[in-house]
């Protein structure tokens, strides 16, 4: 009993709030960190953790931003994997990142949709079917968060998403507007960040077998398969048959990694590294079941190897479970969740390019960004999508000349930008699927300009 008390007084001295039995939020002692859960439905338990930035300045001309990052997947998990491997404070190894985005702005990472990471649902027919579910939910979240803190409102929020995160990102973008709009949410919107993301996938999927030719890594045969699947996967979006055509994305997978000898998706210089094993349900035609996140060589190396340096299961279920305090003892940390992205299977195909327009006509910053040598979203079918908006102001975007970027005093070429009216996009060399990762000094400029950050 006297532990007891020892520990409900420590989670009062530290600001904890209580709903029946549930702890809902936490903070450090010094405000640095605050994470917690907000249920979005009944039963339904999305979890979010924030970090102040002790870069911060204030400006009254440039208020300090909040960068709101969203994971792909479908069903892969922020708190950990963009957290810990891409943005954060700190590396998998629990290190400093010296190019973590707190420079720039104060970060909120989220596990969303819910039964992904942390994030959890007591019944599984809670699970969200649509993009815009999952939209529906992450605007509750966010309300209840900044409508209940006015330091949050001071600063603009950017939603900033990676590879199936831009879906999710597009849709939240539209549902925040709306309840901005109707006095229901006190924020003011920054901006939408579509980092390597599942805008298009037909104009994706049509683009790998022509890259992958041109790179040498299909040779005609190759090419030909390929281009015959994403026909059919055109026409199987053409029909509404969305299921059908995910199950063909994923046959389409499998076929360019048997005849590319396994090129890594996410770098289309790299192999992936897949095992015999991953390659054998491949061909029992488990493709669902396979993310391409699975089989990346960004992601292998540590995610069968409990232990290891840098593994992020161990990581997230072992010291970082202890310091959250509030993680229910069932719950379970994976990097990425299978029954999230089988639910959202119906819509995985679908394209937000109207979602993109909308927001363009709303007069919402929107910023693109893509890495030099990813394929899953390869800037090849990037362009392609950007090229159907109705945008009024695309034709002016596209006549526009790049401007080159670099890095500091080092001239050498790091990618190029163009910007028209709200339109920005950023081609990064040298990136893959994860850019902040392969050009970290890049991707955090690029981020401080798209945020007007006041930080030196």
């Amino acid at each position: 009993m006297e532990k007891l008390c020892e520990f409900l007084a420590t989670l009062v001295f530290l600001g904890i709030l209580f709903h029946g039995e549930m702890v809902s939020a936490l903070r450090t002692k010094d405000g640095s960190e605050e994470w917690g859960y907000v249920q979005v439905r009944p039963k339904a338990h999305m979890f979010w953790w924030l970090y102040r930035s002790p870069y911060r300045v204030d400006s009254p001309s440039k208020p300090w931003p909040i960068i709101l990052w969203l994971q792909g997947g479908p069903g892969s998990s922020g708190v950990g994997f963009g957290n810990f491997k891409e943005i954060g404070p700190l590396d998998a190894n629990l290190k400093p990142r010296n190019f973590t985005w707190l420079r720039k702005a104060d970060l909120l990472f989220v596990d969303n949709p819910v039964g992904t990471g942390y994030s959890f649902v007591e019944d599984s027919r809670l699970l969200v079917k649509t993009d815009k579910e999952a939209a529906t939910d992450l605007t509750t979240l966010i309300t209840k968060l900044f409508n209940s803190d006015h330091s949050l409102q001071k600063s603009p929020l950017f939603i900033v998403a990676e590879s199936y995160g831009g879906k999710f990102a597009v849709t939240l973008g539209l549902s925040v507007t709306k309840a901005i709009q109707k006095r229901k949410l006190k924020l003011k919107l920054g901006g939408v960040v579509l980092g390597d993301s599942w805008i298009s996938p037909e104009d994706f999927v049509f683009s790998w077998g022509p890259l992958l030719k041109d790179l040498s890594r299909l040779d005609d045969k190759g090419l030909q398969i390929s281009n015959s699947i994403a026909e059919r996967i055109k026409q199987q979006l053409k029909a509404g048959q969305f299921v059908n055509a995910t199950n063909s994305w994923s046959e389409l997978e499998y076929v360019i990694s048997i005849n590319s000898n396994s090129v890594d998706f996410y770098n289309f210089l790299l192999d992936s590294g897949s095992d015999s094993a991953t390659v054998s349900r491949m061909k029992l035609k488990l493709f669902k079941e396979i993310s391409m996140r699975r089989y990346s060589k960004h992601l292998t190396s540590t995610r069968y190897s409990p232990g290891v340096s840098g593994d992020l299961y161990s990581l997230l279920n072992g010291v970082i479970t202890k310091k959250l305090k509030i993680i229910p003892e069932k719950i379970r940390w994976f990097e990425q969740s299978d029954n999230v992205f089988t639910n959202l299977e119906g819509d995985f195909m679908k394209p937000r390019i109207a979602e993109v327009d909308k927001l363009l006509a709303l007069g919402v910053n929107v910023t693109v960004y893509n890495g030099q040598v990813d394929l899953i979203c390869a800037t090849k079918g990037t362009e392609a999508w950007l090229k159907k908006l109705k945008w009024a102001g695309l034709p002016n975007f596209l006549g526009k000349d790049r401007t080159p970027i670099f890095c500091g005093s080092d001239r050498k070429t790091k990618g190029f930008f163009k910007s028209y009216k709200n339109l920005n996009f950023y081609w990064i060399l040298g990136a893959g699927h994860f850019v902040p990762t392969d050009q970290p000094c890049i991707a955090l400029n690029m981020v401080g300009a798209i945020t007007q950050s006041p930080a030196v």
